[in-house]
């Protein structure tokens, strides 16, 4: 199941969610030639980070915000993350404890 909405910035993520959309499989080689649809069906572990929310709240009660940033590119599982469609754009969303590591270049 998946929702669907008009603006990603009508989408603000709430406690230690994370939105993300995935890079997209490329399907056509640096030579030209292009690539068949079932050579790209997987989906890539990369990511860019598009909305954060504020943090998980902790046992104390105090806020943990999340390990992530806008505009930070993440390795995401190959499963999970409940799917959101923005017009034509598909995003994810995940727990930030589910995010696999921050790639750094």
């Amino acid at each position: 199941m998946s929702a669907t909405f008009k603006s990603i910035r009508s989408l603000q993520p709430l406690f230690d969610r994370v939105l993300v959309q995935r890079f997209k499989a490329e399907t056509k080689t640096a030579t030209g030639i292009f690539l068949p649809s079932s050579a790209t069906q997987s989906p890539l572990p990369e990511a860019t980070v598009i909305a954060v929310g504020p943090g998980a709240t902790s046992a104390d009660g105090k806020v943990v915000p999340c390990s992530v940033k806008e505009g930070d590119r993440v390795l995401l599982p190959s499963w999970g993350g409940s799917p959101i469609k923005v017009g034509e754009e598909e995003y994810q969303l995940f727990k930030d404890g589910e995010i696999l590591a921050k790639i750094n270049e």
